[in-house]
C-alpha cells in the first residue's frame, strides 16, 4: 500500500547521497517543506473549544511561513523545521453574535521546546470585546499547542522509513536517537521524572491503586478508544502504535509509554502490560479496565498494581489527565447534549 504523499506533487522531496555511501558516512536530505504545510493546516482547521460564554473554532490558516527537512548524518536523524503560523477563529456566542479573531505563533522550530510556544490569542480591529476571546486564549490555545505538537510527531513518524540508507551488509542501519531540540512528549502522561536505576535482577519495591470514572458513552466505543489506533493517536494529539489485539504491543507519545495486550474480553475488559520508558528496565505495571454499562452511560473502573514506589502520584493523575480527561475532550464523552 502506498504511503500518503507518493507521487503527490505537493510533496516535494529532495535527496542528496553518495552511490558509495554503503555506511552511512554522508548525508542524505528530504525537503518536506510541502508536506508539512498540509499537515499544519489539517492539524489546526476546525480546532474547536466551548464554554458557557458560547464556542470558539479554527476557520482558516492564511499564513504559514517556513521550511521544514529531515537530514540523516552518520546514521542519525536530525529534524530541522521553523514556522510562523498565522490563523484565523471565529467565536459564535451563546446568542449567536458572531466574533473573529487571530492566532499567531512565531516561533515553532526545533530550537524550542513546546512549552515555550508563544500562542498569541487577540480579537480583530473594531470587533467589540467578548468573554469568548478568554475561552480561546486558555482552552484554544491549549489544542494548538496540542495540534502543534502532533505535527512534529507525525513529522518523526511518517519520514523515518526511508531516510536510513544500507549498510555495507545489505541491511538498514538503525536511526539513532533524534537531534531535534523539540520535546514532543512533554504532552506525555505527567511531568517527566528522572529514571529510576536499573534494576535488572533486583526486586524493586512497588505500590497499586484504584480509579473510578464515567463516560457518557457506550462500553463498546469506550473499549474502541482504548484498542483502536486511529482513536489513541486522536486524543493523544501524536503518532502512536497501536496492536489492538491480544499480545498486540502499543507504543504512544514518542515512545514514552509502552506495553502489551494480556487479556481482551470484547466491551467488558481490558489487562494490559503498562510502562513508562523512564522505569526500570522490562518493568511494567499491570493494568486491568473493567468497563460496566449504566443505561446511557458507562462507569469505568481501574485497577493498577506493581507501579515502582515513588510513581505512583504520576501514574494515577497521568490516567486521570492524559487518558481520562483527555478521551471526554476529544470526544464528548464528558458532555451532557440537550
Amino acid at each position: 500500500m502506498a504511503k500518503w504523499g507518493e507521487g503527490d506533487p505537493r510533496w516535494i522531496v529532495e535527496e542528496r547521497a553518495d552511490a558509495t555511501n554503503v555506511n552511512n558516512w554522508h548525508w542524505t536530505e528530504r525537503d518536506v517543506t510541502g508536506w508539512s504545510t498540509d499537515k499544519l493546516k489539517e492539524l489546526l482547521l476546525g480546532l474547536r473549544v466551548e464554554g458557557p460564554e458560547g464556542s470558539c473554532e479554527v476557520t482558516d490558516v492564511p499564513k504559514l511561513d517556513g521550511e521544514a527537512s529531515i537530514n540523516n548524518r552518520k546514521g542519525k536523524l536530525i529534524y530541522f523545521y521553523e514556522w510562523n503560523v498565522k490563523a484565523t477563529w471565529t467565536g459564535t456566542s451563546k446568542t449567536g453574535i458572531k466574533y473573529k479573531g487571530n492566532i499567531d505563533v512565531p516561533n515553532l522550530s526545533d530550537e524550542n521546546d513546546m512549552d515555550d510556544l508563544d500562542i498569541s490569542v487577540v480579537l480583530c480591529k473594531d470587533e467589540p470585546n467578548t468573554p469568548l476571546t478568554e475561552l480561546m486564549r486558555k482552552e484554544g490555545a491549549k489544542k494548538v499547542r496540542a495540534a502543534l505538537g502532533s505535527y512534529v510527531g507525525h513529522l518523526k513518524s511518517e519520514f523515518t522509513q526511508g531516510m536510513i540508507l544500507p549498510t555495507a551488509n545489505g541491511a538498514a542501519s538503525k536511526p539513532q536517537p533524534s537531534q531535534t531540540k523539540v520535546k514532543v512528549d512533554k504532552t506525555q502522561i505527567g511531568p517527566s521524572s528522572s529514571a529510576p536505576p536499573s534494576s535488572t535482577g533486583v526486586k524493586i519495591s512497588t505500590c497499586k491503586f484504584s480509579l473510578k470514572e464515567t463516560f457518557l458513552t457506550s462500553p463498546d466505543e469506550l473499549y474502541r478508544t482504548f484498542i483502536n489506533q486511529n482513536m489513541v493517536q486522536a486524543f493523544t494529539h501524536a503518532a502512536a502504535v497501536v496492536d489492538g489485539e491480544k499480545g498486540g504491543k502499543f507504543q504512544l507519545l514518542e515512545g514514552s509509554v509502552n506495553g502489551e495486550f494480556t487479556e481482551l474480553v470484547q466491551d467488558e475488559k481490558i489487562v494490559m502490560k503498562w510502562r513508562f520508558k523512564t522505569w526500570p528496565c522490562e518493568h511494567y505495571a499491570t493494568i486491568t479496565l473493567n468497563m460496566k454499562d449504566r443505561g446511557n452511560e458507562t462507569e469505568l473502573k481501574l485497577e493498577c498494581k506493581d507501579v515502582p514506589t515513588g510513581e505512583e502520584d504520576r501514574t494515577k493523575e497521568g490516567w486521570k489527565r492524559y487518558y481520562f480527561e483527555a478521551i471526554k475532550q476529544t470526544f464528548g464523552f464528558g458532555a451532557r447534549l440537550y
